[in-house]
């Protein structure tokens, strides 16, 4: 059974590399999350899930009726094979609700070991027409999740050729690879980490330069144009102000990346894209409201762009390998006990200062850190302990769950 807040409207899949972020994922909106085991997943540096967190997070998640799919979408060598029964057994007895599959092979474990398990075909399939979707759909696929190279046009296209019960996903948001959807041999030939394998180590990102043989020593930059030398920096996608043309075009999930990234990035992610979903399902014609938008400069990224959906290419950022970075967290709001929020630090702030107040649905809003107090009542100057209580006398009740973050510039960070 599928299951969608609005089934009228697209899916907020958004991303959960440990439980601090599937938490922050279904809090602020997202119907549904995808997340890794201890393997074959493409995402090996978060924390992911053993076999007894999947089936809490599962539990977790499912109570707040959001639904889980579990990634299965490494490039699978022989000697992982005899792994892979019993990963899926425990996938199926966890109770996630689909699969993300690349290889074929697999697909067909998924089938024999994790029966009634729906099946998601990976964007490292590479699926850019209705030929290749249909197969997946003839294969038991009840998803396809969109190689990124293609336009609004080609989706509908696709949309219009394919069995309505298809599911078609697309990526909306986060880091891309500079590379066929992500299918890179990069890492693994710099530095042995197989990026097919969920461990890449991001060599698009470096800095390079030009060494001649005979001139060791010497570095020559490599410029494109005058644009600096970060030849293979992908750009960041960020789709938040174009909800209505997916959804046109026939897109049934928006997919967010970043398993790897924070708590915050999750939160921010789900809320700005739940926000702006359920904004064009009130007015599918309006302007979306430009505080949702703004939402997606408060996490870090690079440059943004429209991927390409809208036509040509992306390109790269061609002056820097770095992020942008204007806001941070500085604590999560545990509740209010008499007339104060209770705060849990996760970076330092200061008496006198601003932050802001995240919380899920609403525009965000300011709050003052005039009157401190630390866990044992004492006035306090300053949080600078992790994950220090503190307590903020302030006006406007601030719901358990809310983020308070604060610009990286300003005087009280």
């Amino acid at each position: 059974m599928r299951w969608r807040r609005n089934p009228a409207l697209p899916e907020v899949l958004s991303p959960a590399g440990d439980r601090e972020r599937l938490e922050a994922a279904v809090r602020f909106g997202a119907d549904a999350v995808y997340l890794a085991g201890r393997e074959f997943g493409m995402r090996s540096s978060p924390a992911n899930f053993g076999p007894e967190e999947l089936a809490e997070a599962v539990r977790f998640a499912h109570g707040a009726g959001v639904r889980v799919y579990l990634t299965c979408n490494t490039v699978v060598h022989n000697e992982e094979c005899a792994r892979l029964p019993e990963f899926l057994r425990s996938a199926k007895a966890a109770g996630v609700d689909a699969l993300i599959v690349t290889d074929l092979g697999v697909l067909r474990l998924a089938q024999k070991y994790a029966p009634g398990v729906e099946l998601h075909i990976s964007t490292q399939a590479g699926v850019t027409n209705w030929a290749a979707a249909r197969a997946c759909y003839e294969l038991g696929a009840g998803r396809v999740i969109l190689a990124r190279e293609l336009t609004l046009e080609e989706i509908a296209g696709i949309r219009a050729k394919t069995p309505k019960e298809l599911e078609l996903e697309a990526f909306v948001h986060g880091a891309m690879c500079v590379s066929f959807s992500g299918r890179c041999l990069l890492s693994n030939y710099f530095t042995g980490r197989d990026g097919n394998r969920g461990q890449c180590a991001q060599p698009c990102r470096w800095k390079y330069s030009l060494v001649e043989e005979t001139r060791p020593g010497r570095y020559m930059p490599v410029f494109e144009k005058d644009g600096g030398t970060y030849i293979l920096n992908s750009r960041d996608l960020c789709m938040i102000r174009h909800i209505p043309e997916l959804a046109r075009a026939g897109v049934d999930s928006l997919k967010i990346e970043g398993r790897a990234k924070s708590a915050y990035y999750a939160a921010v992610t789900a809320n700005a894209y739940r926000c702006a979903v359920d904004a064009f399902g009130r007015a599918p014609d309006a302007p979306l409201p430009e505080w949702i938008a703004q939402e997606t400069e408060k996490v870090s990224h690079r440059e943004y762009c429209t991927g390409f959906y809208l036509g040509g290419e992306p390109g790269q950022v061609y002056r820097g390998g770095g992020y942008v970075r204007g806001w941070e967290i500085i604590a999560v709001c545990e509740g209010m006990s008499g007339g104060r929020a209770v705060l849990s630090q996760r970076n330092r702030f200061f008496r006198g200062g601003t932050a802001e107040v995240l919380q899920p649905g609403v525009p965000p809003y300011p709050v003052a850190l005039d009157d401190m107090l630390d866990a044992d009542g004492s006035p306090v100057d300053c949080a600078n302990h992790a994950e220090m209580t503190v307590f903020l006398r302030t006006e406007r009740p601030i719901p358990a769950g809310a983020v308070l973050r604060a610009r990286t510039d300003a005087s009280n960070v």
